[in-house]
């Protein structure tokens, strides 16, 4: 099974820093969720929320190492990797992704991530 439309779109928008083109990949109620943080919903809440690490980085890409793809489920095991200032920080993630495949859109994204690792990893990049 390839990758759903609407992931790979998401995924190439954030590759390009995009975060205007990665939230139109979801549905208008559909939460993203930074587990174990409160999810946001929406296009406009995605966009939100991944504007200040995109805009911030001057090189993003988020690295599959595994996956298991269905038509409306799809389990990732990322490696994500941020260029910011010239240095990579690179963090484990994993994410589960539902997706409406008649409407084409994400309809609920939940990253699983180590919030002490990745704020230890990028506090720096995000200090003035």
């Amino acid at each position: 099974m390839s990758m759903p439309a609407a992931l790979a779109r998401f995924l190439d928008a954030v590759e390009a820093r995009d975060a205007r083109a990665a939230g139109a990949c979801f549905a208008d109620d559909a939460p993203y969720a930074n587990v174990p943080h409160p999810p946001v919903v929406g296009p406009d809440g995605v966009r939100e929320m991944l504007a200040p690490v995109l805009d911030r980085s001057e090189q993003v890409r988020w690295e599959i190492v595994t996956s298991a793809l269905s038509e409306e489920r799809c389990f990732l095991e990322r490696v994500d990797r941020f260029v910011i200032d010239g240095r990579e920080y690179a963090v484990a993630c994993t994410a589960v992704v539902e997706i409406d495949p008649a409407a084409d859109r994400i309809t609920a994204f939940r990253d699983y991530v180590d919030l002490g690792e990745w704020r230890a990893r990028l506090a720096e990049a995000f200090t003035p």
